[in-house]
């Protein structure tokens, strides 16, 4: 079959380098791609945000299959206008991605289905706003309602900070994202991810991972994007995860269902967990970045197969045949990042680098010129590895770090810290 890939990021590389191992795959595109995947699949160039752009290319391509990767499209309603035209899509419609595009939307599923969360207020105004951070004190959370690029979340360790993200959220820092906000309730204990595939009505958990969102070491500095992840989350143990699917993800598939917006793709929920008890931190309506390649080299040529019984309603009779084995990836970002940051330096070292399927290197923001490798983005490398152990996984990705020639670079050393302390 011919499938298409929405997406230019370590996440979309890491999807086409499992899809591309499937033998039902039988041409691959991504748009717009980067320079890695450019390596292993074509690349085209369209507004992947405008569903009729999107439908007009799938059908001058014969394409039977389109995977959405990021949330942008799905927010702008590019699945519906997919399926309106008949074409099996893998993402959610845009009414049940509001589970990630608006913060106070996924709130309102959490009070309707009793799924735990942390405490919250939304609001509008920014008077109101900080009236309610002086009440309550630090330390305390502040969330732009809207997609922001996984930037609109402030964790204020004291009330100033919270304050001027309140200021800098009004004051358009995250464009219309920040028209609302939603301040939460600080909460304690360890962060996980669980991705679960959802086809409307059956659920299908294929995996855990941990991501690390601070920039700098022992969880220091600013949050960004995600500067590494490992897979499986020691800490969803199997008690954890019944009490997920129970008390939090079987309530809001119901509860998305009866409302007349059934979820249909992956369902990302990052939980925060004390003493075995999950509570919701956030949903997100694709894969994680860069929790989707670790669960790429761990599932492997069956990823398609799941993607396709999702999209098909057929997930009642899928599995996940898991290896026991254990997934790490490390970012490689440019200096400055989260911050600013320069682009075009040129990246070297890719030669000596092995590509198998317990080796890769999945680009996020590249691209080729001159017959080079440069940066193009704030997160630009994923080096990923699977070993038998989280050990041997950190030791491969590493090992391969030490081999790209990028001094414009540079990457946390303690990656999977929390499982392996």
């Amino acid at each position: 079959m011919n499938i298409l890939i929405l997406g230019s990021g370590g996440r979309e590389h890491a999807l086409a380098w499992a899809v591309m191992q499937n033998p039902k795959c039988d041409k691959l595109i991504v748009a717009p791609g980067n320079a890695g995947i450019a390596a292993i699949a074509e690349c085209a160039t369209f507004n992947i945000n405008d569903g009729a752009s999107v439908v007009s290319f799938v059908e001058e391509n014969a394409i039977d299959f389109v995977i959405i990767g990021p949330e942008a499209p799905l927010a702008a309603g590019v699945a519906d206008d997919l399926r309106a035209a008949g074409i099996l899509t893998f993402g959610p419609s845009k009414a049940a991605a509001q589970l990630e595009a608006s913060k106070g939307f996924t709130k309102e599923i959490c009070d309707a289905s009793g799924a735990p969360t942390a405490g919250y207020a939304r609001f509008d105004d920014a008077k109101a706003a900080k009236t309610y951070i002086r009440a309550q004190g630090a330390p305390i959370v502040v969330k732009a309602d809207g997609l922001a690029a996984g930037k609109g979340v402030i964790v204020a360790m004291d009330e100033a900070t919270a304050l001027e993200a309140i200021d800098d959220m009004f004051g358009g820092a995250f464009g219309g994202a920040g028209a609302e906000v939603v301040i939460e309730e600080f909460m304690e204990g360890e962060e996980a991810s669980w991705f679960i595939l959802c086809d409307g009505e059956n659920v299908l958990p294929i995996g855990t991972a941990q991501d690390h969102k601070r920039v700098g070491d022992g969880d220091t500095g600013l949050n960004t994007g995600g500067m590494g992840a490992y897979s499986p989350a020691p800490v969803m143990t199997e008690s954890v995860i019944a009490k997920a699917m129970d008390e939090i993800v079987k309530p809001t598939v119901a509860e998305m269902a009866k409302r007349g917006m059934p979820y249909q793709g992956v369902l990302y929920a990052g939980f925060m967990i004390k003493d075995g008890q999950p509570r919701l931190v956030e949903y997100n309506c694709r894969f994680g970045d860069p929790e989707c390649q670790v669960l790429m080299m761990r599932l492997g040529a069956q990823a398609l197969d799941l993607m396709l019984a999702t999209a098909e309603g057929t997930l009642d009779q899928a599995k996940v045949n898991w290896a026991e084995d254990h997934a790490m990836t490390v970012v490689m970002a440019a200096k400055g990042y989260p911050g600013a940051y320069e682009k075009g330096s040129v990246i070297k070292g890719f030669d000596a680098l092995p590509e198998d399927s317990k080796n890769m290197v999945f680009h996020a923001g590249t691209a080729e010129k001159d017959g080079q490798i440069i940066a193009t983005g704030g997160r630009v490398l994923n080096v990923t590895a699977r070993g038998d152990s989280l050990q041997e996984a950190r030791d491969r990705a590493y090992a391969m770090i030490e081999k790209i020639d990028w001094p414009e670079g540079f990457n946390r050393s303690d990656i999977g810290w929390r499982a392996l302390k």
